[in-house]
Parts: structure tokens; C-alpha cells; sequence
């Protein structure tokens, strides 16, 4: 007699349409140039960071430039921050068309809770643009948390979100060092691993140059 069959772990398929990646990761291999429409430290090392992590081996620069947003110093709602993230995106790709291989505008805002206007939230816009194929645009936000009251009224008052931190947390420059994220979080998430995440994900079009975005 024939042992019984083991179908505890039957094989897997040889083949399947499913099981396959689309395109192949794009490869990389020139040297790569990324200009941040920003002079934030935190904001060009998390774009540096990000675009290492996308395209590890690959070598690579980033550098800052001035770019006006063209939306309120504070953006109040998640369709005007995005809008900031975009036009310096497309500001800093104008003052330097050449100058870069990718464009990066990060802003960020805050919005009420739709459940409860009380609450007031904080987020960021990241938007990405791109040398190779210009009107391909990669973008993502960054994930949302609760402002403090105290925070949240000062906010409310016409105050930045960084300069209200200052007032409530008694720190200075605020914006260029750990953010209002890496204060309430306790620097468990910082500002540039905040802005770090979204970078990676904004450039997940580039990243998968076959697929439509």
C-alpha cells in the first residue's frame, strides 16, 4: 500500500499572473540631485534620507533653495497645504530647471476634526516632481495628530504652528529642530522622520517608472 499523501503544505504554483511584479524596480545608476523648496535643515536631510532609502547604491546630493508656498504662512485645510507642497515644487523646479533631477516641496498644515471642531489636527503635504518625466508628480501626506488646546488656540488666534509651540513649550526655533511632532511625541518621532516617511512615499512613482501614477 501507498504511504498517504502529506497535504499539509501542498507545493506552490510555478507560475502566476498574480504572484508576478508588474515592471522591475527601476534601476539607477548616475549620480542624483535633489533640490528641496526649502532652506530648513530638517526638511533637506529627510528628502536626503528618503531619496538614499528608495535607491540605496546610489550616489547622491541635496540642497536647498528659498521657494514661496503662495498659500498663508499657517495653510488651514488639507486642499491649501497640498497646494503650498505643489507650488514650491514647481517654484523650485522653475528657479532651477536644470539644477536637479527631482524637486521636493514639503509644507505643512493643520484642520479641524470633522467629528469635533474643537479638535485641531497637524499634518503634512509632500509633493515631488521630476526631471525624467515632467509631468509625472509623486505626492503623499504625512500621518495626522492632535494639537494640544493650548497649542490648537494660539493656532486658532492666527499664530504659526512653530511659533506656537515656542510660546507653549518654551523652546526656541522649534521648526528647525524636532517640530511640534518631537516635542509632544518625546523625539519618538522627530520632525525629519516625520517628513522622511512621506518623501519615501511621494517617490514611489520614480521609483516604479512602468506603472501609471
Amino acid at each position: 500500500m501507498a504511504p498517504p499523501q502529506d497535504n499539509s503544505n501542498p507545493p506552490l504554483p510555478t507560475s502566476s499572473s498574480e504572484g508576478d511584479p508588474p515592471t522591475p524596480i527601476t534601476a539607477m545608476t548616475t549620480p542624483k540631485t535633489i533640490l528641496v523648496a526649502s532652506t530648513n535643515p530638517v526638511k533637506i536631510r529627510a528628502a536626503e534620507r528618503a531619496l538614499a532609502r528608495m535607491f540605496p547604491g546610489v550616489a547622491h546630493t541635496a540642497r536647498g533653495l528659498s521657494v514661496p508656498s503662495g498659500v498663508p504662512d499657517q495653510p488651514f485645510s488639507d486642499a491649501t497645504t497640498l497646494l503650498g507642497a505643489r507650488n514650491r515644487a514647481e517654484g523650485a523646479r522653475a528657479a532651477d530647471p536644470e539644477g536637479a533631477d527631482y524637486w521636493v516641496g514639503i509644507e505643512g498644515g493643520v484642520d479641524d476634526d470633522p467629528q469635533d471642531g474643537e479638535l485641531l489636527r497637524s499634518f503634512a503635504w509632500v509633493v515631488v516632481l521630476d526631471r525624467e518625466e515632467k509631468t509625472k508628480m509623486g505626492r503623499a501626506r504625512t500621518a495626522t495628530y492632535y494639537l494640544p488646546g493650548e497649542t490648537a488656540e494660539l493656532v486658532r488666534g492666527g499664530m504659526e504652528l512653530g511659533r506656537a509651540d515656542e510660546v507653549v513649550f518654551g523652546r526656541v526655533n522649534s521648526k528647525q529642530k524636532n517640530g511640534s511632532v518631537g516635542l509632544l511625541t518625546g523625539d519618538v518621532i522627530d520632525r525629519g522622520g516625520y517628513y522622511e516617511e512621506a518623501v519615501v512615499l511621494a517617490l514611489i512613482p520614480f521609483r516604479n517608472r512602468g506603472l501609471t501614477f
